[in-house]
């Protein structure tokens, strides 16, 4: 289907939804207008559909290479196709980490076989890598990780010497997983003093404190600040991380961003007694008073960006006990229908839900021609169906086979996911063979 026109959708776009016709050539939106009629198109029918940019997620962990019994590039960028996520951008930390830029290439040459959606891979950071990080292009690779706290597949980076020469230095943007590791290191001392050695879910967000969150985040910004760097920090997750921000520079201008995650907007400490491990992340869900200040900085434009921070485990190992239960968990595949749900109690405007998912994160990281639904740009894009959705095992594509929403039913559905022009996700069929493209920045 190299040329096809949707027809009558609700479009959701740069503010406003507007019902329009968008004809698609080959890899790329040609037209848009109220109404397009060409007899050498087919038509798909969007009448009572929204249609969106594909959504862009700046956060997920897809474990290849290494650990790849977890998930891969192929597995997880298909249920982020099927999730309406066309772009995403992945971690270092798999194994091998991707520290070095023949490691970091070794990824791009995988995604280039296998993946489904989009795609760019972080530069990794360690306490003795500057040379190879300071290689990074910055057109090419989406950016530079740094772990200022240590989490799954341990990259903590904790040399002043060394986080001050990158942050000095830095081709291009910093994305920083924010957690103290003394704050922690003492958290994990007191509580296993007091509960006997007899650790629980309860402990995690104790354990990784609002305090050790506040602190990391606190340093990376001074950090920032002295060195002008383009800094982006990860997964809020307190109340009192939002007063680190600012609504007051338009987006473009911004040096110091940040962002939050789908389970941080979702869960809270209270949901640990039914989801237990299932719902352990690092950073991890606090309290609902920390979860509706998240709320208000997203809303007021303090934090810029809603991701995933895909992360998913085999459901043996998040099945231990809490201390040997690895932290994170998948997502990609129903994030945007989450975020409808909160449309649909009134928590967010539909326009606000792409702005923060689609057009942001483009603007963010300067992604060259998507994010939008603009006359040239790559055809990207998402139609969501006004539908319930049961979330089923069976119906789930991680390799991982769980999901923290399962049996949960959503408002809305994915009704087809178009990448580079192919509609790869049609109304519960999935048609294509991979079809992701490398994204570019215009840096």
């Amino acid at each position: 289907m190299s040329k096809f026109i949707i027809k009558q959708a609700h479009v959701i776009n740069e503010g406003k939804t507007e019902v329009l016709d968008v004809l698609i050539q080959n890899d790329r939106i040609e037209k848009i207008a109220s109404t397009i009629n060409d007899p050498h198109a087919k038509e798909i029918n969007a009448e009572g559909l929204f249609l969106m940019p594909g959504a862009i997620d700046d956060q997920v962990h897809f474990r290849e290479p290494g650990l790849t019994h977890k998930g891969d590039i192929m597995t997880e960028s298909r249920a982020a196709a099927v999730g309406g996520v066309t772009t995403f951008f992945e971690m270092p930390n798999t194994s091998p980490q991707a520290v070095t830029q023949a490691l970091l290439a070794d990824k791009y040459a995988i995604a280039q076989r296998n993946a489904f959606a989009n795609y760019s891979f972080f530069m990794g950071t360690t306490n003795d890598n500057y040379d190879e990080v300071m290689r990074t292009d910055p057109k090419t690779v989406c950016g530079i990780k740094i772990f200022m706290g240590s989490s799954t597949g341990n990259m903590l980076v904790d040399d002043a010497i060394v986080l001050e020469k990158v942050f000095a230095n830095a081709p291009t943007i910093i994305a920083t997983h924010c957690e103290d590791e003394q704050t922690i290191k003492n958290n994990l001392a007191h509580y296993l003093a007091e509960s006997n050695q007899q650790l629980n879910i309860h402990h995690h967000p104790l354990i990784r404190s609002e305090q050790a969150c506040y602190l990391s985040s606190s340093m990376a910004i001074e950090l920032a600040k002295k060195n002008g760097t383009r800094l982006h920090i990860l997964h809020i997750s307190t109340g009192i991380e939002t007063t680190l921000f600012t609504n007051k520079i338009p987006l473009k201008d911004k040096k110091i961003t940040s962002e939050a995650c789908i389970h941080h907007l979702w869960f809270s400490d209270e949901d640990y007694k039914e989801k237990g491990n299932f719902i352990k992340w690092n950073p991890a869900v606090k309290t609902a008073n920390d979860r509706s200040k998240i709320w208000e900085a997203l809303l007021d434009g303090r934090i810029d960006v809603i991701a995933t921070d895909h992360a998913p485990h085999t459901f043996d190992e998040k099945n231990q006990a809490y201390a040997q239960a690895p932290s994170g968990g998948p997502l990609v595949q129903h994030s945007i229908q989450a975020m409808f749900d909160f449309y649909h109690q009134n928590k967010i405007s539909k326009e606000m839900i792409v702005e923060k998912m689609c057009h942001n994160p483009a603007i963010l990281f300067n992604v060259k021609e998507r994010g939008y639904i603009r006359e040239g740009y790559f055809a990207d894009l998402v139609l969501v169906q006004p539908k319930p959705q049961l979330v089923k095992k069976e119906e789930l594509l991680y390799k991982c086979g769980w999901s923290p929403f399962e049996n949960h039913t959503f408002n809305y559905r994915i009704h087809t996911t178009v990448i580079n022009g192919v509609p790869v996700y049609e109304n519960g069929i999935l048609h294509s063979n991979p079809n992701g493209q490398r994204v570019e920045f215009e840096r």
